[in-house]
């Protein structure tokens, strides 16, 4: 929680020359994971939890091939499921989810991914962080921030948060980035964690924006 107007401004401040700094060094970042229509996307995305998204790629090269539609995971035979994305982890809640979420959408969206939050958050294994994910990246709809491991762990690390609930993060950034930039900060972010600043252990000096940070 920011608790104080001079608290928001500094943060402000810190948080432009982040995305500066950002867009310097990841200009082109996107999501990494690899889909060829939403439902997909929303599979993707929800095996994507305390898993990496390469891995995640990896399985749904040949996944995908099979399972194209909202029908074809609507339909899925749970144990088979389960089967083709054990390597993920979870896997018996996500193809729960999963399945469960593409037969909501058949059944209640007319087979169509919702396009609101409200509605997109009534779907089993939807959280904030898969709905920003989700929404935005199929409909260039941006109500939030995504908040994965990396901007959990960089936004804390860099001092735009003192919180740790990834929704409460998600609060005080959205307060701190300007709206416009809300959709591109989660992936600069995301990519600044994956090759400048990883969670292992490391010399922080050597991070572009140590200097910024802790000048």
């Amino acid at each position: 929680m920011i608790k104080s107007k001079a608290d928001l401004e500094k943060k402000k401040k810190l948080g432009r020359g982040i995305l500066r700094e950002l867009r310097k060094l990841h200009p082109d970042a996107k999501i990494a994971l690899r889909y060829r229509n939403n439902m997909q996307l929303l599979a993707a995305v929800i095996m994507s939890a305390q898993c990496t998204d390469k891995k995640v790629n990896e399985v749904t090269e040949k996944l995908f091939k099979k399972y194209r539609t909202v029908a074809d995971f609507a339909d899925a035979e749970i144990k088979t499921f389960e089967k083709e994305i054990y390597q993920t982890g979870f896997y018996h809640a996500k193809a729960r989810n999963i399945i469960a979420a593409a037969k909501m959408i058949r059944k209640e969206f007319k087979g169509i991914l919702p396009k609101t939050m409200h509605e997109i958050l009534r779907l089993p294994g939807v959280a904030r962080k898969t709905a920003n994910v989700v929404l935005g990246n199929a409909y260039g709809i941006v109500e939030g921030i995504a908040v994965d491991t990396h901007v959990k762990r960089l936004s804390k690390l860099h001092r735009l948060t003192n919180e740790t609930d990834p929704v409460k993060i998600e609060r005080d950034l959205m307060q701190i980035i300007p709206k416009k930039d809300w959709f591109k900060f989660t992936y600069m972010l995301i990519d600044y964690g994956r090759k400048e600043c990883p969670a292992r252990p490391h010399l922080h000096d050597a991070c572009p924006l140590t200097k910024l940070v802790f000048k």
